[in-house]
């Protein structure tokens, strides 16, 4: 296990994003939230991250994890956190 936190890139009030951290808090999945700049021409950052410019990001160091659009985050929490 890595001492690397888990981290979301992500806009407020992006139902996207919310999505996301509702499974993650679900889960009981750590994490720390990123908040991003709403321009989406000012998401340095993000790209250099994930190669793109849209959130929510998710990047877990934990599996080397970096996932980007809402449904692929999600399906990624339930199959490797959801305890099934």
């Amino acid at each position: 296990m890595t001492d690397e936190q888990r981290v979301l890139y992500r806009l407020q009030a992006c139902p996207f994003c919310e999505r996301v951290v509702r499974v993650l808090d679900e889960y009981g999945v750590d994490y720390e939230s990123r908040f991003v700049e709403p321009l989406h021409s000012e998401r340095d950052v993000v790209k250099r991250v994930s190669g793109s410019r849209t959130v929510p990001v998710l990047v877990d160091p934990e599996t080397g994890a970096t996932l980007t659009e809402s449904d692929n985050i999600v399906e990624y929490v339930e199959t490797y956190y959801g305890g099934e």
